[in-house]
């Protein structure tokens, strides 16, 4: 066996060197590549029951102070929301609740309060339902 291997002929090193690619953009494909770009994601078409966007921060449409809010959810029968009451205004639950069916355009149909059942987990919190008329 040989230990003298044949060199490769100019026609193959060429071949094996890598070639440069160029890519040019016309004006139409750059505004093309524009238009694509600026459009971003598009909103969600994701809908609540009661017809409320799920985009809609309903932290802030519960009308209540931030720090006062833990939780707000949309459920089958209304709204379920979680908050402390000493770090929000008097009544301020009722004034969420009418803010939350507002977003539904119906009024308060009832309020109800729900035992915490681990008041360890946030001390001082309370859940209250509300039923949209």
């Amino acid at each position: 066996m040989s230990q003298h291997q044949p060199q490769p002929g100019p026609a193959i090193a060429a071949a094996s060197r890598p070639v440069p690619v160029r890519f040019t953009v016309g004006p139409l494909s750059l505004a093309a590549l524009l238009t694509l770009a600026a459009c971003g994601q598009r909103s969600t078409d994701l809908i609540l029951p009661g017809g409320i966007p799920a985009r809609t921060d309903l932290h802030q449409a519960s009308t209540l102070p931030p720090e006062s809010v833990r939780t707000v959810a949309r459920r089958d029968y209304g709204w379920r929301l979680i908050y402390h009451p000493d770090r929000a205004p008097p009544n301020a639950g009722q004034g969420a609740a009418r803010a939350l069916c507002g977003l539904e355009r119906r009024p308060v149909a009832r309020i109800e309060n729900i035992p915490r059942l681990d008041p360890y987990s946030d001390p001082g919190a309370v859940i209250i339902d509300v039923y949209c008329g």
